[in-house]
């Protein structure tokens, strides 16, 4: 059993990976040079790299690509998207192309408020609270002053100030609940250090409000923080055509309407289904927001939640069929920012933003939306008719071929078999096992 070690953070590179070689794995040289084969050979950017994180030894790499031809309120975009799953670029283009010859995505911000809290615990009589509330609210704002002045001017800044009880979910548990406008950063730090500061000021005052008894006055601050949860930071995007333009092949665009419709029903009624179409959904939303250097798990928490917001985990996309045309959209919460933290440092984030024509934090909303609605739709169109795993096996066939090992002349070979034959992990080890055999 390997011993723990004492600082760590201490080290210098080459000793972090001496370390870790040496206790935890198989074979450290190996190791030590798969690490060193992921540095950055530009000292600069390897530098940077570091410094994002804490006990940094090397990089780890995702494909940066490319989906194209997203005609988003009759501009046109090609759309960075960073993730490692197969078929879900080729999907989310599929998609675009599909809808730039309909008409394309059609978005609206339906708003951008986000939210942060100071949580605290009071004991006493709550008619108190609510009038000393009353009272220290606009010191509240004046306390911040310092920390919203820039962000005032631009037209952001502290919007409202509540106080809400849930002392009878916990006894004595109130909150500032606290909604904020930033603009196109994120705004995580900005909120962060106004909640903070709300938090000293609600301590303060408290301590000596003269309406509060010596007990009342010794109220506790649990914590500040913002809340992933923005269900007033919202984006609308759809799409829209006749029915007789959604021609499939051998179906109808009326009974190819049907049964998008009945899937995505489906998925409202039931969690299980919902789950996973909504992950689908999170595969276009994550790979822009990756690719843009925001923070996907806060987005992804903030989704989830908007997902089982009227009590019970449902689908984020809607589909119609009215007056023989079909409808299909998607309300979801983003709060993404366009300045500051990656956006500003990594080179990666700075080339996605410029692709992308340098979006404020509401075009990219929008932008990001879409992609998660052509990714659903993407889906949904294999699901009802060819089924998905006939384009999805396609796509990971190469992934399967590295794994067996395959030469590049064996995988051309294969990729021009598999053209007309089904893909499964069984066939295509037999199909190389049969070329190499010859």
């Amino acid at each position: 059993m390997n011993a723990p070690v004492e600082g760590f953070s201490k080290l210098t590179k080459a000793e972090k990976i001496d370390w870790i070689t040496k206790n935890y794995t198989q074979n450290p040289t190996t190791a030590k040079q798969l690490l060193e084969r992921y540095w950055n050979p530009e000292e600069a950017v390897q530098k940077l790299h570091d410094e994002f994180i804490e006990n940094t030894l090397s990089n780890y790499y995702l494909p940066f690509a490319i989906a194209p031809n997203f005609l988003i309120n009759g501009k046109l975009y090609a759309i960075p998207m960073a993730i490692e799953e197969s078929s879900v670029v080729a999907a989310a283009s599929k998609a675009a192309k599909f809808w730039s010859d309909r008409g394309g995505f059609k978005t609206k911000i339906l708003g951008t408020e986000k939210v942060g809290q100071v949580h605290f615990i009071y004991t006493g009589d709550y008619k108190k609270l609510e009038a000393f509330f009353e009272e220290i609210k606009p010191q509240l704002l004046a306390s911040v002053s310092t920390i919203t002045q820039k962000m005032e001017k631009r037209g952001g800044g502290v919007k409202e100030i509540a106080l809400r009880n849930f002392s009878e979910k916990i006894q004595g548990y109130y909150q500032l609940h606290c909604t904020f406008e930033t603009l196109d950063a994120m705004g995580a730090n900005f909120i962060n250090s106004c909640l903070e500061q709300f938090a000293k000021t609600l301590k303060e005052k408290a301590s000596s409000y003269s309406g509060f008894t010596t007990e009342e006055k010794d109220l506790e601050v649990v914590m500040s923080i913002l809340s992933n949860y923005v269900p007033n930071c919202l984006v609308k995007a759809e799409v829209s055509c006749k029915i007789s333009d959604l021609d499939e092949g051998d179906i109808s665009g009326e009974v190819f309407a049907q049964k998008l419709v009945r899937a995505v029903d489906i998925a409202k009624a039931e969690p299980y289904r919902a789950v996973t179409h909504n992950k689908g959904i999170m595969n276009g939303i994550d790979a822009v927001v990756l690719a843009t250097g925001n923070d996907f798990r806060a987005v992804e928490a903030g989704i989830h939640a908007y997902a089982a917001k009227d009590g019970h985990y449902s689908s984020l996309t809607h589909a119609s069929i009215e007056n023989d045309v079909f409808r299909f959209w998607i309300e979801v919460p983003l709060a993404l920012g366009t300045v500051g933290g990656l956006t500003s440092l990594h080179p990666m984030v700075k080339l996605a933003l410029e692709i992308l024509q340098e979006p404020t934090a509401r075009e990219l909303m929008q932008i990001v939306a879409v992609a998660g609605l052509a990714q659903n739709f993407a889906a949904l169109r294999s699901l009802v008719t060819t089924g998905i795993q006939k384009g999805h096996m396609k796509m990971h066939l190469l992934n399967m071929l590295n794994q067996l090992g395959a030469s590049e002349h064996e995988k051309k070979q294969l990729v021009t078999y598999f053209k007309d034959h089904t893909v499964t992990n069984a066939s295509v080890k037999e199909a190389l096992e049969r070329i190499q055999s010859k």
